[in-house]
Formats: structure tokens, C-alpha cells, sequence
């Protein structure tokens, strides 16, 4: 039974994880959906200096960046399933490899995110593991 006024939003002390986390998967999967989110808003700031830096194809650069923010918005939203994970990943190896064909700053995007993503999984990583406790 729980104590009065004990919600899942702010549990009592004594229910708190080893990270001092009220609930270390949500902190986890909102970590995960910023930096998608974040991606999502340089990705379509990308668009105008693709239009001015005149990119060749044009509309192929832009279907492109716009494709993977789509994909970065569903990915954000789905960060409670595994696949939603790897799917960020893939992103950004997406946008390395449109970097090559299409244009360098593209590449850039996906050079800057990726370390962000690597940050965010190094993050997930130590928050999934389990308390080590001190035996007394």
C-alpha cells in the first residue's frame, strides 16, 4: 500500500532509484525524444541554406532532409520501443552517407548528432543498469 499523496510523478524517498531518479526509464525516453526533437529543428533550419548554398539536386536535398526529419518525428514520439533506439541510430548513418551524395553540411548534421545520439545511449546505458549496493 502506498502513503497518502505517493504518486508515480513524486514518490516517497524511499521509492526512489539508485540514481536519485524518481523514474529513470521516462527521464531515459525524454532524453531520447529531445535530441530527436532537436535533430527535427536543425534538419528543417537546414532547409534554407540548402536553397541558398544552391545544392544540386535541389529537391532531392530537400526531399531528403525532410524525409529523415519525419522519421527523426516518429522515432521521438515511439522512444518506449527498442526499435525506436536503432532507428536513431540509423539516422544518423543516414545522413552521413546523403552527406557524401548530396552535400557536405548535410554529412555535418549527422557528424554533430551522432556523437549527440552516442551521448544519449551512454546515458540510457548507465541509467538501465541495475543499484549496486555496498554489502555491509
Amino acid at each position: 500500500m502506498t502513503e497518502p499523496g505517493a504518486t508515480d510523478d513524486h514518490p516517497t524517498p524511499d521509492r526512489r532509484h539508485e540514481s536519485g531518479l524518481a523514474n529513470p526509464q521516462r527521464a531515459i525516453r525524454g532524453l531520447g525524444s529531445a535530441v530527436m526533437a532537436l535533430e527535427v529543428l536543425v534538419l528543417l533550419l537546414a532547409v534554407v541554406p540548402i536553397r541558398i548554398l544552391d545544392v544540386e539536386p535541389f529537391g532531392a536535398a530537400i526531399g531528403f532532409v525532410l524525409a529523415v526529419a519525419v522519421a527523426c518525428i516518429v522515432f521521438a514520439a515511439r522512444m518506449s520501443h527498442r526499435w525506436a533506439w536503432i532507428g536513431g541510430g540509423v539516422v544518423q548513418v543516414v545522413l552521413l552517407v546523403g552527406g557524401i551524395f548530396l552535400h557536405w553540411m548535410i554529412a555535418g548534421i549527422g557528424v554533430v548528432f551522432g556523437l549527440t545520439w552516442l551521448y544519449a545511449l551512454s546515458v540510457r546505458r548507465s541509467l538501465s543498469r541495475p543499484p549496486v549496493r555496498d554489502e555491509e
